[in-house]
């Protein structure tokens, strides 16, 4: 048996190892939770998982989270999670940051979802966030555990989630929209191929406003960071546009290093 194959093997347990530790084992006062950030080449969007009822009381959306295991480092316990949640693996996380409100998980609907669930429902907890960026065509989400669903939702339609989750969430777009000044973003975001109005509806889209397109395009084709393809769009109801690849190479080099702020 190869080493890959003996990997994947583990891998594919891995869910039910976790899930076959004792909840004694989980450290009851740090959780974490992760915004996962999507394109759809219209608008950006985020993936919300929606929790059981409890007493036939309907629960708010909420980011994928839980508790961390005592052996777990951070990194680790926010992976694990994010797999047992929604079946999203093997996806790059960045830490936004700690939330550690007193009143973080004091609302009554969370109030009632904590002691239906967690051996201490009243101790004080505090998160740890990540964020990431991911092409949606590439993640189905699973929901499994407490998650009954797991759903890509609009980012502007997002008005009110569990605990401080929407807190979590408005300082990871915050950060997005930080990074998007200083490093090229748009590789997890969008598909192989992709237009120049696709690049420039994302850019739009994360610093919610209008960005002249000819200044965009002039300032992303110096960066020298994407490459024309022989190809066209297909079946639009509009003039065919030309397709752009990331050149990988400049654009990881981009990435680590950053690059003059021209104007975004």
């Amino acid at each position: 048996m190869s080493i890959l194959h003996f990997a994947n093997i583990l891998n594919s347990f891995l869910p039910l190892i976790m899930q076959s530790k004792n909840r004694h084992e989980l450290n009851p006062r740090l959780s974490t939770d992760c915004v996962i950030f999507g394109f759809d080449l219209n608008q950006l969007k985020v993936l919300l998982i929606e929790r059981e009822s409890v007493n036939g009381v309907e629960q708010c959306m909420a980011l994928p989270g839980d508790l961390i295991f005592e052996e777990e480092n951070l990194d680790m316990a926010a992976s694990r999670v994010l797999l047992e949640l929604t079946g999203l693996q093997e996806i790059y996380l960045e830490q936004v940051g700690a939330f550690g409100d007193l009143d973080r998980l004091n609302k009554p609907q969370d109030q009632l979802w904590l002691k239906a669930v967690r051996q201490n429902p009243d101790e004080r907890v505090i998160t740890v966030a990540y964020y990431s960026l991911v092409n949606m065509n590439n993640y189905t989400p699973q929901p499994s555990s407490f998650a009954k669903s797991a759903s890509w939702v609009p980012l502007d339609e997002v008005k009110e989630l569990a605990f401080d989750h929407l807190t979590i969430l408005n300082a990871a777009f915050a950060k997005l929209q930080e990074k998007i000044r200083i490093q090229p973003i748009g590789f997890n975001l969008l598909p192989e191929k992709f237009t120049l109005t696709q690049l420039h509806k994302l850019y739009e889209v994360i610093l919610g406003r209008e960005l002249d397109k000819r200044n965009f395009r002039r300032k992303m084709l110096k960066l020298d960071i994407v490459e024309s393809l022989r190809e066209r769009q297909e079946g639009v109801p509009h003039k065919p546009s030309q397709y752009f690849k990331f050149n990988e190479e400049k654009y990881n080099d981009l990435f680590q290093n950053g690059f003059d702020n021209f104007g975004f």
